[in-house]
């Protein structure tokens, strides 16, 4: 389970619950306090952590029992995969679990864990082990005065984004969780940024998690990371997408993926597992497609534009606001059409190296009559009046709106005459075209109307008589 932090002033990130051990007790709340402090005495009352039932002696010890294990083992067989005890896994689980109470994390924090656990990755041998650590410190950083304790430390910071390459998926997921937890706590977010950006090998390294990894979960955070720091730091968002192989270490494969190809290979990934994180990686498209570096990329000919154009076109053609839906289907849709029709947009724009703007897909064209066509009825249905005001709505409604007339304005008549004859173009949604076209973009509603009266006069009579432009 994920849980919410308290105190964590606008940050987006989440505390981590561990994934229980294979002989531990499922956790599907906060521990137990240790057997020692459960009897309320005066005793257990004066070792209790702040408001909390949690014992400071049993968490002292369990750290202390923690440092003895990794050195023992690292001076017995310092290079040996080591194997962690059930009953120190369980243990340490109940560390992670207990770190996401504020107390607790403010404790751990007085008490040196991050410089404690810091030096445990560095020792550790043991992939579950470190997932653990990270675990529990991506928890102490959810609340701000402890994040930024944490965030100070440069050591933690350089092992952190070094640890991006590790290859163990879920090390890699939490430090990711970690990470984003930082970026988005605004009193450290510069710092993490700075960090991010001197070191190169965080770009390769994300890229090669997006374009290789099945793990969904941690696609989707890898995806959230990167969609935070493209919309934090533009900079950095030029910087990877103009990277050369040069300009990372060693020029290596993973160098030279391509970001937007990357982001393109994870959403595909997404696509039919997690919306939520397919809209993530449209919407960090949809970034890209805001700088002219971005746009130079998608437009030149042997660029990802094109396999772009055509996976979002699939999505938004074959996944959603489908012809049988109902018009509330559109609420629900908003977020992800939002971004998938602002990508499209885009590349539509600049796609003349690529593709011909003649061949834009009918189904495509009728998608965009279909949303404009359910927004339309919604501002007219009384149980609806709710969403008129809806900002995201309202924000779909002009994307698609822009989108068509830039159709519209060099619409062929092949094209309008397929459009009628395959059900897309109709006396509705000609009319919804007309009078999303008239008030901003009359030249191409023209345009429209010229071509719609070489091929269908009668429908171009009806569309005149509402909309005698």
């Amino acid at each position: 389970m994920d849980g919410r932090c308290d105190g964590a002033d606008e940050v987006e990130a989440e505390g981590s619950s561990s994934p229980t051990a294979i002989h531990s007790p499922v956790m599907d709340r906060n521990p137990s306090p240790p057997p020692d402090t459960a009897d309320g005495e005066e005793d257990g009352d004066l070792d209790a952590i702040g408001d909390t039932v949690y014992s400071k002696h049993w968490l002292f010890s369990t750290l202390t029992r923690l440092i003895h294990m990794v050195t023992e083992h690292s001076e017995v067989d310092s290079e040996g995969q080591m194997q962690l005890p059930d009953d120190e896994e369980e243990d340490l689980c109940r560390v992670w679990d207990m770190a996401m109470d504020k107390d607790v994390a403010g404790f751990l924090q007085e008490f040196k864990a991050t410089d404690i656990l810091l030096g445990v990755i560095a020792k550790s041998r043991c992939p579950r082990l470190t997932e653990i650590c990270v675990g529990i410190l991506g928890n102490i950083a959810c609340f701000p005065d402890t994040c930024l304790t944490l965030s100070q430390n440069d050591d933690l910071g350089a092992v952190l984004l070094l640890l991006l390459g590790d290859t163990d998926p879920p090390t890699i997921l939490e430090t990711s969780r970690l990470l984003l937890t930082c970026v988005s706590q605004k009193d450290v977010c510069s710092l993490w940024l700075q960090r991010i950006q001197q070191q190169t090998s965080v770009r390769s390294n994300l890229c090669f998690i997006m374009c290789s990894s099945t793990n969904t979960d941690l696609i989707e955070k890898v995806g959230e990371l990167v969609n935070k720091l493209f919309d934090l730091d533009e900079e950095l968002m030029k910087s990877w997408i103009t990277a050369q192989p040069s300009e990372e270490e060693g020029g290596d494969v993973e160098s030279r993926l391509d970001v937007a190809s990357c982001l393109l290979e994870a959403a595909k990934q997404l696509r039919s597992e997690s919306p939520n994180g397919l809209e993530v990686y449209l919407h960090a498209l949809q970034l890209l497609t805001t700088i002219d570096e971005g746009i130079q990329s998608f437009a030149a000919p042997d660029g990802p534009g094109k396999a772009v154009w055509d996976f979002v076109c699939d999505v938004v053609c074959e996944d959603l606001c489908q012809p049988n839906d109902l018009p509330v289907v559109l609420q629900e849709q908003k977020s992800i059409l939002v971004q998938a029709f602002a990508v499209l947009h885009a590349l539509y724009r600049c796609q003349d190296q690529w593709c011909s703007k003649r061949d834009t897909s009918l189904p495509l064209i009728g998608t965009i009559l279909r949303v404009l066509q359910y927004h339309s009825e919604g501002k007219h249905d009384s149980a609806s009046k709710e969403d008129t005001s809806d900002e995201e709505l309202q924000a779909l409604a002009e994307i698609t709106a822009e989108f068509l007339a830039d159709i519209c304005i060099q619409i062929p008549k092949d094209t309008v005459a397929d459009l009628v004859a395959k059900g897309y173009l109709t006396e509705k949604t000609s009319l919804t075209a007309a009078s999303s076209l008239v008030p901003n973009f009359k030249t191409s509603f023209q345009h429209l109307q010229s071509m719609l009266s070489e091929t269908d006069p009668q429908l171009a009579d009806v569309v005149r008589k509402q909309f005698p432009v």
